[in-house]
């Protein structure tokens, strides 16, 4: 629970408030950008949620919020016990957003994708009832893909519960060494019908893209989308290995999707050429070399 007397300076008088707990992990920005921005190392309430809609999306952020950092002066039990049941949250067709995100893995997103030969658990939301009901309802997991060693959470007690197989790579195997499947060296491999797993070596040394029906990507913090300046990112801090990671970023110019599923900041959906144009963009960036 967020605690009032922690409250940061940075928040606007109101309802809805951020402590000094924040560990600036992006999730309440994604989930209610009209009423929380960055500020400095934190996240704070800048705009203070107005309208049912706004609302509903700051209780959202309140709920994913991996270490309990944003309150209320008064809460709506009744809008939040809402926006509870909106987990697992609709991003398009048969993919979710988890929400529930665990500090366990820094506050990675994590994300539900329901296929007819077996569910899909993309890294690891905290183990809570509410999502493991909703789970069940939507026909479990049999497969739990874990992108890189950092965002595992709890994921061991997810495949315990579903009898769900863990697919990592085995440089990262080290984070969950009872994982059922383990991904060998730098070749992709098609894992099932519609799943491709694209080995991109560089953030870690076992990092692993997912891609779905050649239109969703699941990067863990391999690539984001950046809303400030509208551009796809990736990291140059925490790198394992920064020629490895230009290459693998390079590397996934061959592929043809439409949605960029992040761990660590903004998802983003383009049309596959405008997806395509903003790859080869990061790609010049890194490199060094001038736009074209």
């Amino acid at each position: 629970m967020a605690d009032p007397h922690k409250r940061l300076d940075a928040n606007i008088p109101g309802n809805f408030y951020v402590d000094a707990t924040c560990i600036n992990c992006d999730a309440c920005r994604q989930l209610a950008p009209a009423s929380f921005e960055e500020v400095g190392d934190y996240s704070a309430v800048l705009h203070q949620p107005a309208g049912e809609r706004e609302i509903r999306e700051a209780y959202r952020a309140l709920l994913a919020c991996p270490t309990g950092s944003i309150g209320t002066e008064q809460s709506d039990n009744a809008v939040l016990q809402a926006a509870k049941t909106d987990f697992p949250l609709l991003v398009e067709d048969d993919v979710y957003y988890c929400g529930f995100n665990s500090d366990k893995s820094f506050g990675a997103n994590s994300f539900f994708v329901r296929h007819p030969e077996g569910n899909w658990l993309i890294d690891s939301p905290r183990y809570l009832k509410p999502l493991v009901e909703a789970f069940d309802r939507m026909g479990g997991i049999a497969h739990i893909f874990l992108s890189h060693e950092d965002d595992v959470a709890d994921a061991a007690k997810y495949a315990q519960r579903f009898g769900a197989r863990r697919i990592i790579h085995r440089a990262d195997a080290q984070a969950m060494p009872e994982a059922e499947e383990i991904v060998e060296g730098i070749d992709a491999i098609v894992y099932r019908p519609e799943f491709r797993i694209i080995p991109v070596p560089g953030h870690t040394a076992g990092s692993l893209c997912l891609l779905y029906r050649d239109r969703f990507l699941f990067t863990g913090d391999h690539l984001w989308w950046d809303p400030e300046t509208q551009e796809l990112g990736a990291p140059q801090q925490l790198v394992w290995d920064a020629d490895a990671l230009r290459q693998s970023i390079a590397t996934l110019t061959s592929y043809s999707f439409e949605w960029v599923l992040a761990g660590h900041g903004g998802r983003i959906s383009l049309p596959q050429a405008d997806m395509q144009m903003a790859l080869q963009a990061l790609v010049r960036r890194r490199e060094g070399k001038r736009p074209s």
